[in-house]
């Protein structure tokens, strides 16, 4: 092994660091929050109204979603399965310690500590997500010590992204569009811009997937799939919001598989289906409906936003990432940008539509606390009559639709803003000497940093990069293949 990639100090110096500051941290400013606090239980305490029963299910959903889902989608490399899956299993638990308390200083803090339940924990995975789809870019060319201050930088840079935009601008994201999809994917295409290796736009011999590794991927793919419902509902307010949430998110998801096979076969050379659309544009439809999942679109238009993204995202990969590679420096490794950005665009878009043409009239009273920003301020007669209708409706802003859809617009141009900042600042520290980079040849490679075991094939056959024209030579030489079995 190369010495300048070697764990054996870096790794564990870096763990030890950061658990030493996460000690003192937990222990001077985290305590438990009302529910989960014992000297607050008392005879008039109702065991099943705590908070744990509500929120627990959505956690765990979403732990799915992140150790599980992302972990095997991740893993479809054929010589980098074991950093995939493995990589993003550290960087994952990493990152949910270290956001609980990020986001508790910035929204759970009160009488001096950050007070801790099921919520926080459940506000981490978010926060957690976003640095996973922003691993997503920098997949195979990265360090676990690189991806450990890529998850410190981001989570910092991410939660007070977060709190500005929810404290100052106020918005609707009740799918987590803005402030998890654009603001992940514009992080991290900042961070591989810093990255970029022009060696790799010509490909890498590593640079392929198996049978099994393809396979391992879509079981990824499918665990994220059955749980995004979850995802983009659990945020949400309880009761029909939720239920729109979870409605939305389904017709979403389902319309856009449907329209990725026939993507698939129909642009397919020799009309047949390609495994990396069926583990990526699938998804597509989750994020589309994501700003305006809570919100009374219709199921038609949450069936319609899941075509689009489905076929914007689909063209990206087709398209755009490459382009992106040869002419922008960025090399997008698993096209987040296709998946989160061209989609978190598009479902920016219809948010804001959607906050223009609601009215009393389609959604009642309850207008005002789905879209809270509306509400009438503290003193308005309405207001009163209002909170007569719904008990608990707090004051609001006042604003109008057109000025809540202006800031909604601020803020996705604000989260961009800050986010590919971010990840340019973030890519800069990522590339210092001692980070443990792996060299362009040892890319996409599990040897570098695992002991593998002996049945692991070995790439030593493999000395130079397949190019497109030898590519075009192999996919003919297979089309003749296929005729000639079937003339037999």
């Amino acid at each position: 092994m190369n010495v300048s990639t070697s764990l054996k100090v870096r790794l564990p110096a870096l763990v030890l660091v950061s658990e030493v500051v996460m000690i003192v941290l937990y222990a001077v400013f985290v305590t438990y929050d009302d529910n989960a606090n014992a000297k607050l239980q008392n005879n008039k305490t109702n065991p099943m109204e705590n908070s744990m029963y509500r929120d627990y299910p959505f956690f765990a959903d979403v732990q799915v979603m992140i150790f599980i889902g992302f972990g095997c989608l991740l893993a479809f490399f054929r010589f980098y399965g074991f950093s995939g899956m493995v990589f993003n299993f550290l960087t994952a638990t990493f990152a949910i310690q270290w956001a609980i308390l990020m986001q508790g200083f910035f929204q759970f803090y009160y009488d001096g500590k950050i007070h801790l339940g099921v919520i926080n924990l459940l506000n981490a995975e978010f926060a957690c997500a976003v640095v996973l789809i922003s691993f997503g870019a920098v997949l195979g060319k990265t360090s676990p010590v690189q991806l450990l201050v890529m998850a410190l930088l981001e989570i910092s840079f991410f939660s007070l992204t977060e709190w500005a935009v929810l404290k100052y601008i106020r918005i609707n994201d009740a799918g987590g569009t803005i402030l998890i999809h654009l603001f992940a994917c514009y992080f991290g295409l900042g961070v591989t811009f810093v990255l970029y290796r022009p060696s790799l736009n010509e490909g890498h011999c590593k640079e392929i997937t198996s049978y099994h590794s393809d396979i391992l991927s879509v079981m990824g793919t499918l665990f994220l799939w059955v749980f995004w419902p979850s995802f983009n509902s659990a945020l949400t307010f309880k009761g029909d919001a939720q239920h729109r949430a979870i409605l939305h998110t389904f017709i979403g998801l389902s319309s856009s598989t449907i329209t990725t096979f026939a993507l698939s076969a129909l642009f397919n050379k020799r009309g047949k289906l390609t495994m990396a659309d069926i583990q990526n544009v699938t998804l597509a439809g989750g994020v589309t409906v994501g700003a305006s999942v809570d919100m009374m679109i219709s199921p038609v238009a949450a069936y319609a936003l899941g075509i689009m993204g489905c076929t914007a995202c689909f063209f990206g990969y087709k398209y755009l990432t490459p382009f992106l590679a040869r002419h922008m420096r960025i090399q997008d490794q698993c096209g987040i940008h296709n998946l989160h950005g061209l989609t978190g665009l598009i479902s920016s878009a219809a948010g804001i539509c959607a906050i223009l043409l609601a009215t009393e009239e389609t959604y009642g009273p309850s207008m005002y606390q789905i879209f809270s920003h509306r509400a009438p301020p503290e003193g308005d007669p309405k207001l009163l009559e209002l909170q007569r209708l719904i008990p608990g409706l707090k004051p609001g802003l006042g604003r109008t639709a057109q000025e809540q859809a202006l800031f909604q617009v601020a803020a996705v141009f604000s989260t961009i803003a800050a986010s590919a900042v971010g990840g340019l600042l973030t890519g800069l520290v990522m590339k210092l000497p001692f980070m443990a980079s792996p060299s362009d040849q040892d890319c996409f490679d599990d040897e570098l940093f695992f002991d593998m075991p002996s049945d692991f094939d070995s790439v030593e056959v493999l000395k130079t990069p397949i190019s497109y024209d030898e590519k075009i030579q192999m996919s003919s030489m297979n089309t003749k293949v296929d005729t000639l079995r079937q003339s037999l």
